[in-house]
C-alpha cells in the first residue's frame, strides 16, 4: 500500500477506501433469473457500492474532526505535512518524497517548500479523482 492509499484510507476509512470493484456482486443464476441470459451474466452494483459512488465524500468535516481528535494546532488546508500529521501518519521527509514520486512531482525533491506545495496540491486532487469532495480553493 502507498503512501497515498494510505492517506486515502486514513481519510475516508476502510469500509470506503476499499476498491469498488470489490463491491460488485453478480446477478442471480440464468437458471434463475429471467430467460435474457446475458442480462443475468451482467454484475450489478450492490446498493451499498452505488451509493458511494453516488455521493462523494466531503473531506472537510473528516479532516475537521482529525484535527480536533489529534488535539494539535494543524492547518491541514494549507499543509501537507499537517494533514499527514491529522490523519495520524509520519510526515518526515522520507515519507513526503515517497508521496512525492507516487503522485509524479518532477522538480528537486530538496526544494521542499516546493514539493510540499505541489504535494498538497496533487493529493487534493486525487482525492477528489477518488471520491472525495474537496472544496474548490484547494483545486486549485
Amino acid at each position: 500500500m502507498g503512501i497515498f492509499d494510505k492517506i486515502k484510507h486514513a481519510i475516508f476509512g476502510e469500509a470506503v477506501a476499499a476498491p469498488v470493484a470489490a463491491s460488485v456482486t453478480p446477478a442471480p443464476s440464468a437458471t434463475a433469473a429471467a430467460p435474457n441470459v446475458a442480462a443475468a451474466a451482467t454484475p450489478q452494483p450492490t446498493s451499498a457500492a452505488s451509493s458511494s459512488q453516488a455521493a462523494a465524500i466531503d473531506i472537510v468535516p473528516l479532516l475537521d474532526a482529525a484535527v480536533k481528535k489529534s488535539g494539535q494546532k494543524l492547518d491541514w488546508r494549507h499543509s501537507i505535512v499537517d494533514l499527514m500529521k491529522a490523519v495520524g501518519m509520519d510526515a518526515s521527509l522520507v515519507e513526503r518524497r515517497e508521496l512525492a514520486t507516487e503522485l509524479g512531482f518532477k522538480g528537486d525533491p530538496h526544494d521542499t517548500a516546493t514539493m510540499n506545495m505541489f504535494l498538497h496540491k496533487a493529493l487534493m486532487k486525487r482525492l477528489a479523482e477518488n471520491g472525495g469532495k474537496v472544496p474548490a480553493e484547494l483545486l486549485d
